[in-house]
């Protein structure tokens, strides 16, 4: 039976930009006998003959990792398509759903704020334009076949798809990729604060608003990227490490596949479901992964509308026509039952509009009407070598995104990637601009020459860490920040990560591969850090005659800064710690002793309730639960081993975000290539009936990776079936 698509923890909520409307409740609909239509249903008749049209053989190795060999990039995207629909259908539907602007029709009205947005950014009408026009030929027939793929899968089981859907075009598969990339640069912040019942002091806050790694709350964002070159490399090698932190379920939930086609598209990495190519990953060449920056690519420009017709705005002296358009949105009520609500759509030379009792506001990102991250990351994946990767990044169409890279040459490379603006500097840029001047409305954009980047630094490695930029290698060699405009609203904090990734990797001169994955799994907080500061201010500050209280500061005061599964100390401390979140998200003023000693009494009181004493071994608090798997996980927020929990109800925290891909790539001096790879789950991603729905999950929490094949003689030597999509059975 098909799946409902829910609100609350579902992935769904990280597509969607919680907002409220001021819309009646369904039910006055109803009383007020109003007509209620009934759902489509789907007439589509699913083509016979698509695996026809594709020469492609998928692969699945012992860990379900699907291996997709074809003749052409075409054949494979078709492959790698059938391939994630088989153990991730939902989700990539879920992404398509949204694209389309039609998540109401299936989840109800607490989805109806996304398909507004959607249809009011006008993402449909720019893909329709853009299409034929900005992206390649090669591009385009990627995203057909994999939209064929998806279609091709569909076909076959008929049960499993949700109605009104299909066909899937290759139109729908650009406008899911492109939705996707708007939500890592904080499109989504801005757009909460908007819509917010009274307006917020900071309606346009620029990059310092972003927090640092939450202990609770939304997953964040985040990621580890490192590459060693061999003048750091014991053995005269190259290191490379990507180590995204996702949610490990929905939309943005990681699947790790392979590709191999006689056009050169040579690929083991991981995808987004819905996403036709790699957004991380390694070839026999070379290695590349992303973390999340947060540069200033959004502007929000305050109208002055004429003070007798409120769809006119004053700009450049003259008053000028908001463009209007109406917004339909089906909306499910009931079963089969449905409205269509109709909300008003405005357009300025700015780019959209949203009206609020507190005002008029246009919203510009760079990303408004550029489709082409789809071409860049298709490029970036095919490259061969430095030169073409840089090539492909001089495309400047990926929004976002720190960028690691290394390969078997030796080169290592960090760039703070953006699609910036060219800007004004006389103007406050990450503060509200005024929107009845052209001098802020921009169409240019800095080429990649001029972004902060390293490139093969003497101290022999970069790291990235969603941190400033202006410490990814040793001293001396960061890019200068006076050398980059203010209105790029470039980073300054550092995260935990960032401190500890910095002093490991500078206080070893020879590090050895096993060193190197060492690194990745370090379980502590530096004391340089907000969260050591914090912990400072309570074991120093904080007295009381409730011996509760007494017993939780004394056992912090013995903490070692480590998320390690034995810890005796761990447990109060982060549960302390995670109560006083606000500060350690934002610079915010020192809580006050009262405000420590409540948080100290709320983990004291959990670990008593739960657990009958306070000094309770980490692992036995913090699990990785998956199917019948179930096991310590040590690692804690905005450490290296990053891991992000929530209480399950039952006096354990369940992790659900961090860790999540992990690709670790070695280059020995000669440049033959060996690499790992690690889920949390496995490759199953949502069929419960498979095994690898939680193989993985063992080594994932003993902090151990998996072997990646990219030989195919390695991978029959390691088969668990062979088939031609469609011919699985």
């Amino acid at each position: 039976m098909r799946r409902n698509i829910r609100g609350g923890q579902t992935g769904a909520s990280r597509l969607s930009p919680v907002v409220k409307f001021p819309f009646r409740h369904t039910l006055l609909l109803l009383l007020c006998g109003l007509f209620l239509s009934c759902a489509a249903v789907s007439t589509w008749e699913p083509p016979s003959d698509l695996r026809d049209s594709y020469d492609v053989t998928i692969y699945r190795d012992t860990w379900g990792v699907p291996h997709i060999y074809g003749t052409t990039d075409a054949d494979v995207a078709f492959g790698l398509a059938y391939a994630h629909a088989e153990d991730d259908l939902e989700n990539i539907e879920l992404s398509l759903i949204a694209a389309r602007g039609i998540m109401a029709s299936r989840g109800g009205l607490a989805h109806l704020p996304v398909d507004f947005l959607v249809k009011l950014f006008r993402l449909k009408e720019t893909v329709e334009e853009k299409y034929e026009k900005d992206l390649s030929p090669e591009v385009r027939r990627l995203c057909e076949a994999y939209a064929d793929g998806i279609n091709h899968y569909a076909a076959l089981h008929p049960g499993e798809v949700a109605a009104g859907l299909y066909p899937v075009s290759g139109k729908d598969v650009v406008a899911g990729f492109s939705l996707k990339t708007t939500f890592f640069f904080g499109l989504d912040g801005v757009l909460q604060k908007l819509m917010s019942r009274e307006r917020p002091d900071d309606l346009a806050a620029g990059a310092e608003d972003v927090r640092l790694a939450d202990a609770a709350g939304d997953i964040p964002m985040g990621s580890n990227g490192f590459a060693i070159s061999p003048r750091k490399a014991a053995d005269g090698g190259t290191f490379f490490m990507s180590n995204t932190h996702q949610p490990w379920k929905g939309p943005l939930s990681w699947y790790e596949a392979h590709v191999h086609s006689e056009e050169g598209w040579k690929v083991s990495g991981a995808l987004f479901p819905g996403m036709p190519v790699f957004g991380v990953g390694h070839s026999a060449n070379k290695g590349w992964t992303h973390t999340v920056n947060r540069p200033d690519l959004i502007d929000v420009y305050e109208l002055e509308l004429h003070p007798s017709d409120k769809n006119r705005y004053r700009y450049d002296g003259q008053w000028r026509e908001l463009e209007r358009f109406d917004i339909p949105i089906k909306v499910k009520l009931w079963g089969p039952f449905v409205w269509t609500f109709k909300r008003e759509g405005l357009w300025s030379e700015h780019g959209p509009v949203i009206r609020r009792p507190f005002g008029t506001f246009a919203i510009r990102h760079a990303n408004l009407t550029d489709i082409r991250a789809v071409d860049q990351w298709y490029r970036m994946n095919k490259s061969e070598n430095l030169e073409q990767f840089r090539q492909a990044m001089e495309m400047v169409a990926v929004p976002s995104f720190n960028t690691v890279y290394a390969d078997r040459e030796g080169n290592i490379l960090y760039v703070y990637n953006g699609r910036f603006p060219k800007r004004d500097e006389t103007f406050e840029w990450q503060g509200l601009l005024p929107g009845d001047t052209s001098a802020v409305v921009w169409d240019e954009f800095l080429p990649l020459s001029d972004l902060p980047q390293v490139l093969n630094p003497r101290a022999g490695f970069v790291q990235s860490c969603n941190h400033t930029p202006f410490l990814s290698t040793g001293e001396g060699e960061n890019p200068d920040s006076s050398h980059f405009s203010h209105a790029m609203g470039i980073e300054t904090h550092l995260t935990n990560r960032s401190l500890r990734a910095q002093a490991i990797f500078t206080a070893d001169d020879s590090l050895t591969f096993e060193e190197f994955l060492t690194a990745k799994y370090d379980l502590s907080y530096s004391p340089e850090s907000r969260y050591a500061e914090l912990w400072g201010r309570i074991t120093s500050s904080v007295e009381s005659d409730d011996p509760l209280i007494t017993e939780a500061v004394a056992l912090m005061a013995r903490w070692d800064y480590r998320m390690a599964v034995d810890s005796r100390e761990a447990a109060v401390s982060i549960l302390t710690l995670r109560e006083l979140r606000s500060y350690l998200r934002r610079a915010s003023d020192p809580p006050d002793v009262n405000t420590m000693k409540g948080a100290l009494h709320t983990a004291a009181k959990f670990l008593i309730k739960h657990h009958g004493r306070l000094d309770v071994p980490f692992g036995a608090v913090q699990r990785h639960v998956r199917g019948d798997e179930n096991h310590p996980l040590a690692g804690g927020p905005d450490v290296l081993r990053a891991i992000y929990s929530w209480p399950d109800g039952n006096g354990q925290f369940v992790g659900e975000g961090g860790d999540s891909y992990i690709l670790a790539v070695r280059w020995d001096r000669a440049g033959n290539m060996t690499s790992f790879s690690g889920h949390p789950f496995g490759s199953a991603t949502m069929d419960k009936s498979s095994p690898h729905y939680d193989d993985q999950s063992p080594l994932f929490a003993r902090h151990e990776l998996k072997p990646v094949w990219l030989n195919l003689d390695d991978i029959k030597a390691n088969l668990e079936k062979a088939y031609r999509p469609g011919e699985e059975k």
